[in-house]
């Protein structure tokens, strides 16, 4: 799928759009530098199924799954989703800050979430992504960083190093930078 540019809003036209409650706005002057990769699936491991769009749209039942009581009253989002096909969900405007960075510092600046770009890819820090997600993932960058020039890539483990691994070892970053350019590439580690 060749995606479009994104709307004057921040929205990206032909893909789902499931809007999440879970964002505030972005403070003036503050300009989108980075994007932030992160890996997710709920229950942990298990893919497919709307539990990872419920938890962002703060529709999950916790009750569902044992491991979903510690996600009770847990207020998280993420501009993006990209599921184990490629398929593209967008939760939050790229205009807006989605919460997906948490207690978090990239390059002595700290609240992430006021200047990047949140991405969730359906997976775990110790499964293999899939090659529909990279191609997604990439073009994805490509539209994002023609409306936001300065932009870099970044793991969440890269701005959260202490709390978080994903979106893990089985990540292929040299994949993704083939595929957008080394040049994007905020990665210290």
């Amino acid at each position: 799928m060749t995606l479009a540019s994104i709307n004057a809003d921040g929205w990206v036209a032909g893909v789902q759009h499931l809007p999440s409650d879970n964002y505030h706005a972005r403070l003036e002057g503050v300009a989108v530098s980075l994007v932030v990769i992160h890996g997710i699936s709920l229950p942990p491991g298990e893919f497919s199924g709307d539990a990872v769009a419920a938890l962002f749209t703060n529709r999950l039942d916790c009750n569902a799954h044992p491991y979903y009581q510690r996600l009770r009253d847990l207020r998280v989002s993420a501009h993006f989703f990209i599921r184990r096909d490629g398929a593209l969900v967008q939760f939050v405007s790229t205009e807006c800050c989605a919460w997906h960075a948490g207690e978090s510092t990239w390059r002595g600046q700290t609240q992430c979430n006021d200047f990047s770009i949140g991405i969730e890819l359906e997976g775990s820090d110790d499964t293999p992504y899939c090659n529909a997600q990279y191609t997604q993932l990439a073009e994805l960058i490509d539209i994002l960083a023609q409306r936001y020039p300065h932009l870099l890539v970044a793991g969440h483990a890269d701005i959260a190093p202490q709390r978080k691994t994903d979106p893990g070892t089985t990540f292929a970053w040299d994949t993704l930078f083939n595929l957008i350019g080394e040049h994007r590439n905020g990665r210290t580690t």
